[in-house]
């Protein structure tokens, strides 16, 4: 699972775009306990999405033009420049180039061979959330994407994110982890389209999961704030209870309760 312990290639960022920044807020919060500061409008009003005063995520209103709501996924990067040229090298696209952020640190935003979008920050001041895999904080990621062998080629030569295969009944489920760390430091997995009926609503996409304390609490706290169940609680042996959701405008997301399956 994730942890703040972020190396190269890792996952140290995550934001939402979303055409209502104020209903968000109010989704988020009463879902998560989440609390939003607004970083001016010097940033654009950007703000980040803090739990008992930590930050676990950030946020910002979008147009249409920009795309559909959505949660877009970063990666460490020691060198924007570098990935962006990596991105393009491996047939990729670089949306938004490396840019700093107020001496925070660099960003930019690329989309993968299947057009899936993701990030890379590159700290500076800021490393990246302040606390990843305990209860309304990021604790896994998944890339949905038609080609999960082309995938795999591309985030290797880009982030030099290593692949191993898990088991389990019915199938096999493909880890990521950093260049070098060992499975001990998995952070996500890639899942074909094809055999995910519900992922796959709306093409291929990197889908945050968010650990939470009481799954089955967090899916009827959704319904009830308007947001939608796309899959739903189920559990996973070995893994624990989750369930994939979207919130009122439709950016995606997961929740898990990490540990032994209940029931």
């Amino acid at each position: 699972m994730l942890s703040t312990r972020f190396v190269d290639g890792a996952p140290n960022w995550i934001d939402v775009g979303t055409p209502d920044i104020d209903g968000a807020v109010s989704f988020y919060g009463s879902l998560f306990g989440w609390r939003f500061r607004s970083a001016g409008p010097e940033a654009g009003d950007y703000g980040f999405f803090q739990l008992d005063g930590r930050t676990v995520a950030g946020g910002m209103r979008t147009p249409p033009e920009q795309g559909p709501p959505s949660w877009t996924v970063y990666f460490q990067s020691s060198g924007a420049q570098a990935t962006a040229e990596s991105v393009e090298q491996a047939h990729g696209k670089v949306l938004c180039r490396p840019s700093d952020v107020m001496g925070q640190g660099h960003m930019a935003v690329f989309a993968d061979k299947a057009g899936v979008p993701f990030g890379v920050w590159q700290p500076g001041r800021t490393r990246g959330v302040d606390v990843a895999g305990h209860p309304g904080s990021l604790c896994w990621v998944e890339l949905y994407t038609p080609d999960e062998a082309a995938a795999a080629a591309f985030y290797h030569r880009v982030l030099g994110l290593e692949t191993s295969a898990v088991l389990f009944p019915g199938g096999t489920y493909t880890c990521l982890n950093p260049a070098g760390a060992g499975e001990d430091a998995m952070f996500g997995g890639i899942v074909p389209l094809a055999g995910a009926p519900a992922g796959a609503e709306g093409g291929p996409h990197w889908l945050p999961y968010f650990e939470v304390e009481d799954t089955d609490a967090v899916v009827a706290r959704a319904r009830e704030l308007g947001g939608t169940v796309r899959t739903p609680a189920a559990d996973v042996a070995g893994v624990g209870r989750t369930a994939r959701l979207a919130d009122p405008y439709g950016a995606r997301f997961a929740i898990l309760r990490s540990g032994p399956a209940q029931g």
